[in-house]
């Protein structure tokens, strides 16, 4: 919800859908590791997918709104990979990366503000 009230206080209408939608996914793929349950949080590995799974056969919503979803999570997902050296991940996250038009990496690029802003951690993210 904290996403999507920075959409709003931005006035930035469509990415009301993708704010309310993209961690859809996050309860059936929540799992605790040994690093979490000593943090006492839980890891969301590919939410994002999970989350565009749910949603990609509803009629109602965009294929923009679907992609963003989808998406939302990459520029993260490279960035982390990287610093954690799994290179084979980066790599495949990047190929996907490399596929999407200019417009839809702003797009991705913006969310990723309104997301972090939501966590409360924007600026702690190297982006593309």
């Amino acid at each position: 919800m904290r996403v999507l009230y920075h959409v709003l206080k931005s006035r930035d209408f469509k990415f009301i859908i993708p704010a309310l939608l993209h961690d859809i996914g996050k309860p059936f793929v929540a799992y605790q590791d040994e690093d979490d349950k000593i943090e006492n949080t839980y890891s969301f590995t590919d939410h994002e997918e999970k989350s565009y799974q749910i949603i990609k056969n509803w009629p109602f919503i965009s294929s923009w709104s679907k992609e963003i979803v989808r998406y939302h999570y990459l520029i993260r997902d490279m960035d982390k990979s990287y610093k954690e050296g799994n290179i084979q991940r980066h790599d495949e996250k990047l190929k996907i990366w490399n596929s999407l038009d200019e417009i839809m990496k702003e797009d991705l690029r913006t969310f990723l503000i309104y997301d972090d802003l939501g966590k409360g951690t924007l600026g702690k993210i190297k982006t593309l």
